[in-house]
């Protein structure tokens, strides 16, 4: 089966099959009572939504795998730790986990991640060092995807940027596995988000939530940076040395690519901090919130967020490809930071 052929037999696959998937679970959602309850405080929504979203996506992209995907032990990993990850978002939507058994649950499926050999692979640092990195960066990406899961369409479309990114880093870098899980993804983030469009007839729900955080996390640790650097040495704007151009590009690319889910962790860590709230509790204080509090409408923040993460994600290609200086990168990063956080804040 050609290249080409299996990508769009997996794409078109994946977006028929969750178009079917969906409104199964939705049907299954309301006849379980599996439904997210508006709270009045961060769930706003008026009336109870059906919450196996994650459940729906999930199976679609495990059922598409199955059929087009070559195994490999790898591959088996990477399915254990993204199941996981599945099963403690399920747990915690009955809210039967404490924060801490929740980040326990994190751990140990980012443990099979590693184990699987999905881990920054840098000549420069030890094993050791890159373990910890890679470890950090997923959790981090996780629990990133799960605190901007705060309204219709949110997570959904900020994961479909960042899988649609490290696609297009994936096809020009020749690694057409990595390319092929995405796309498989890609369809069905597709499926899901035309039921989860506002005003939403499904939720992701914590289990799809992680179930994406953690699989787009791996993304970036399936490349090898070092092969980059080797390829893309020539940058305009470095003169540092080998070794910082690829931390730089190994770090700095794949947090543009999740940057707005970065962001927002970052500010509810400053802001729960200033307002004596511990950081795992919930609060009202997400960027979606205050935008809608200052009258936009859901689709508006939405297409405020595509744009930001779509200029974030297309700085670092361009960086990455030496399109750009390092100068022309910064420059543009922060103009958009102050444009974020101006418009939220101000």
């Amino acid at each position: 089966m050609g290249l080409v052929f299996k990508h769009v037999t997996a794409f078109l696959g994946s977006i028929l099959l969750g178009l079917y998937i969906v409104p199964v679970m939705i049907r299954a959602a309301k006849k379980l009572r599996f439904l997210d309850v508006p709270d009045g405080k961060i769930k706003t929504h008026k009336a109870p939504v059906p919450n196996l979203g994650g459940l729906a996506l999930y199976i679609t992209f495990i059922t598409i795998l199955a059929l087009i995907y070559p195994f490999g032990s790898e591959l088996l990993w990477f399915i254990l730790g993204t199941t996981l990850l599945l099963l403690v978002g399920l747990v915690d939507d009955f809210n039967a986990l404490t924060p801490l058994q929740k980040i326990g649950g994190q751990i140990v499926a980012v443990s099979c991640f590693l184990k699987g050999g999905v881990a920054l692979k840098s000549q420069f640092f030890d094993t050791y060092t890159n373990l910890f990195a890679s470890g950090f960066w997923i959790l981090s990406v996780i629990n990133a995807f799960n605190l901007v899961d705060v309204m219709d369409g949110l997570s959904g479309v900020l994961a479909l940027v960042s899988a649609l990114s490290f696609c297009i880093i994936a096809l020009i870098l020749e690694k057409y596995l990595v390319s092929l899980l995405l796309t498989i993804l890609i369809g069905a983030l597709i499926a899901f988000l035309f039921y989860n469009r506002p005003p939403a007839k499904i939720y992701l729900g914590d289990a799809g939530s992680l179930f994406v955080g953690g699989f787009i996390a791996a993304m970036p640790l399936l490349f090898s940076w070092t092969h980059i650097l080797h390829d893309y040495r020539a940058m305009p704007g470095f003169a540092f040395g080998n070794v910082i151009l690829e931390i730089a590009i190994s770090a700095i690319v794949p947090i543009l690519i999740v940057g707005i889910p970065l962001l927002e962790v970052a500010l509810l860590i400053i802001i729960r901090k200033y307002k004596g709230i511990p950081f795992y509790s919930g609060s009202p204080h997400h960027f979606a919130i205050y935008l809608q509090n200052k009258g936009y409408s859901v689709k508006q923040v939405l297409f405020f967020s595509i744009a930001i993460s779509s200029i974030l994600s297309s700085l670092g290609l361009l960086f990455m490809f030496g399109i750009i200086s390092f100068l022309m990168l910064c420059v543009g990063v922060l103009g958009l930071f102050l444009a974020f956080v101006l418009t939220v804040f101000l």
